[in-house]
């Protein structure tokens, strides 16, 4: 349920930058707006994937996969948002450079987890 919201919202996310966002915001914010969405969409399908072969295997490394991957779209994805319009939003974020890395550091420990899921499958 929580991947479909997610879903959801990086359409509508893509839709407002590529409407709303194109003339107000410079080709760099643009690009790391699109970034997010795009990186946004990947991972609602990896959490997706993840809790389905949760269910498959019973592995329960999957289903922490799947939180790191929504842990990832809030500080990679919610930190690309917040810093691409913070000229709009008339805020000094820059403190939020920091927190975009650790999203994408969540990302690839979700990715990790399924890698030993997908091992462990494997072997048995």
């Amino acid at each position: 349920m929580l991947a479909s919201l997610l879903g959801m919202i990086a359409v509508i996310f893509g839709a407002f930058g590529a409407h709303a966002l194109k003339a107000r915001l410079d080709v760099t914010s643009l690009g790391n707006w699109e970034s997010a969405t795009r990186y946004q969409f990947y991972h609602v399908f990896a959490m997706i994937a993840s809790v389905y072969i949760a269910h498959k295997t019973s592995d329960s490394l999957a289903i922490k996969a799947a939180w790191l991957f929504f842990a990832g779209i809030l500080l990679f994805s919610g930190s690309l948002y917040l810093l691409s319009t913070r000229s709009l939003l008339g805020a000094n974020l820059t403190w939020l450079g920091p927190v975009t890395p650790l999203g994408g550091l969540s990302f690839i420990c979700g990715w990790i987890c399924l890698l030993v899921v997908f091992q462990r499958s494997v072997k048995n």
